[in-house]
């Protein structure tokens, strides 16, 4: 019977699926195995289901053994596995894209309408006993209504904030892709710019690329200095996109107003300093945590794996 490998425990739909099948090993400790750990989990494995914080490279499909067919990423990103290595080995990469698109984008709008209504601070304002009585200057923000929304990188995710912005918000949109969306553009009435224009011109700038070597510190010191000083950043992509300590510099020196992180460049540590700004809203890795999406993407890896284990060709292969 096929060995199937689940790297951390995930919702019971695909695991029960995969049981029905195949032999299924679930890592029982809520923890992220070391890579030397991984390496020896995975032997004799065919298939593996892994998580964005499980780093899947040469040496684990090498300490996995030739019979590995399928490494099944929970997650619509895959930057986590060495996909050339995968490729050398014959071993099929799969990942969870769509199942996720309205909770990461319901995330991104939660942490702009937090910052700019200042969210945590009031809550932590009552709490402390500190209200007592209404203030006319207290907690003063920008409004959103009528604001201009930049969304840079327009796959499945950015359309989503976008068109909530727009329908739900009243917000006017730029976006920047690598290519125009003609249909998009009508849908939302949004207007493609350049990445330099869409951070001169926006009030929130949400950030939806993948992690590539070219969007590696996409957004840094330089393209904070173009941003208006009123600005609010929204980051539920990757972390590594936006330099960490160039984002800190801009909220110290109120180069910009804001900012909304779900990922950050060296998860799960944080930058020295970015915690104590108060004009940042952090939460960890959470956008796509709602249960309807994190069931659909355990039953998706189920799918795909029992697809490439019966000998075709899983729906959702990235290589």
């Amino acid at each position: 019977m096929s060995k199937v490998y689940i790297a951390r425990p995930i919702p019971e739909i695909g695991i029960n699926l995969l049981k029905e099948k195949f032999e299924v090993e679930v890592n029982p400790e809520n923890k992220v195995l070391s890579k030397e750990e991984l390496k020896e989990a995975v032997k004799g494995t065919d298939a593996i289901l892994s998580l964005l914080t499980d780093k899947i490279d040469r040496e684990v499909f090498d300490a996995a053994g030739n019979q590995l067919k399928i490494v099944a990423n929970y997650a619509v990103g895959f930057d986590n596995i060495d996909v050339e290595s995968a490729h050398q080995k014959n071993v099929m990469v799969t990942n969870t894209p769509g199942v996720l698109t309205e909770a990461v984008a319901e995330h991104a709008i939660t942490l702009m309408l937090s910052v700019a209504k200042s969210i945590i601070e009031a809550d932590k304002y009552i709490r402390e006993g500190e209200y007592k009585q209404w203030e006319p200057m207290g907690f003063l923000g920008p409004q959103i209504t009528g604001k201009t929304l930049g969304v840079v990188g327009l796959g499945r995710i950015g359309s989503m904030v976008a068109k909530i912005g727009h329908s739900g918000l009243g917000m006017n949109v730029l976006y920047y892709d690598v290519k125009k969306n003609e249909d998009f553009e009508k849908d939302v009435d949004a207007k493609f710019s350049e990445l330099d224009e869409v951070l001169k011109n926006s009030d929130f700038v949400s950030i939806h690329v993948p992690l590539l070597p070219s969007t590696k510190h996409l957004i840094n010191k330089e393209k904070f200095s173009l941003m208006k000083k009123t600005a609010i950043l929204i980051n539920t992509s990757r972390g590594p996109v936006v330099d960490e300590s160039a984002l800190i510099e801009a909220l110290k020196s109120k180069q910009i107003w804001g900012a909304g992180l779900d990922v950050f460049e060296n998860e799960p540590e944080l930058i020295p300093g970015l915690a104590d700004l108060p004009n940042v809203v952090l939460t960890p890795h959470t956008a796509s945590a709602t249960i309807e999406a994190r069931d659909a993407m355990s039953k998706m890896c189920a799918e795909n794996i029992i697809a490439a284990l019966s000998g075709q060709t899983p729906p959702n292969l990235v290589k």
